[in-house]
């Protein structure tokens, strides 16, 4: 059955007397991918760490299938729901196979099953001839392939991605985009995805949320806020799509 898995309600980050965030409602339904677009300093990100729980809201709640659950009082349990994936990589000073399997590790999974599920994600990233190369010799594509298998092996509930491709160039960025797709619709993941480039929102995600200066100004559909864009949103949608056509 169909959901909402986190909410956010009435929720305010201020920090040195200046709001980063301002959302009066905004959730992430079960199934979903989700596009987060706006401008640097938007409050993208912030939005990310509230939702994942890496960040107590100053003001508002957020909810976990209706339920309020605060950052501070997490069980692990409920924390192990969640895997984020950010710009930086962070791979380990080790092999490339013992930075996919640290989730599984660390959560004392047989060994068995980690070496299938190892295995298995590096297939489907196509990066399995890379096991035994040390991570941080990996070229910028390969990373974040690493980064992203690292991810999915723990099967989270909501898998965060804040801005994964942006320090790629674009036929990396591309062909990464294009394979990570293709996972996203096999496993049904639901996924939240920051970013600031509409050409990446387009390709992965089925509905986007606009944020501009800590404000939620449009959301809907990705096919229907980028082709009929409100007032707000209108002005850093339009740039985008001056660059490339939809």
């Amino acid at each position: 059955m169909m959901g909402k898995i986190l909410q956010l309600k009435n929720v305010k980050v201020i920090a040195n007397k200046q709001t980063l965030l301002d959302i009066a409602d905004f959730s992430l339904d079960q199934g979903d991918v989700v596009g987060v677009i706006g401008p640097n300093g938007a409050g993208k990100s912030t939005l990310l760490k509230v939702l994942s729980y890496l960040q107590a809201p100053t003001e508002g709640e957020v909810m976990y299938k209706g339920e309020a659950k605060h950052s501070d009082h997490l069980d692990l349990a409920l924390r192990r729901r969640f895997a984020v994936a950010l710009q930086q990589s962070l791979l380990f000073d080790t092999t490339v196979y013992d930075n996919v399997a640290i989730g599984l590790k660390l959560r004392k999974v047989n060994k068995k099953v980690i070496s299938e599920q190892v295995s298995y994600w590096l297939e489907k990233f196509q990066i399995s001839h890379l096991a035994k190369k040390n991570a941080k010799s990996l070229s910028g594509g390969e990373a974040q392939r690493v980064n992203l298998a690292r991810a999915l092996i723990l099967d989270p509930e909501v898998l965060f991605l804040d801005e994964p491709f942006s320090a790629l160039d674009f036929p990396t960025k591309a062909q990464l985009i294009k394979d990570f797709n293709e996972i996203l619709k096999d496993t049904n993941t639901t996924t939240l995805f920051v970013s600031h480039d509409l050409l990446e929102i387009r390709h992965l995600t089925k509905s986007l949320a606009v944020i501009i200066d800590g404000k939620l100004q449009q959301s809907g559909s990705t096919k229907a806020v980028i082709e009929h864009p409100n007032e707000a949103a209108a002005p850093f949608l339009n740039k985008w799509k001056e660059l490339y056509t939809f």
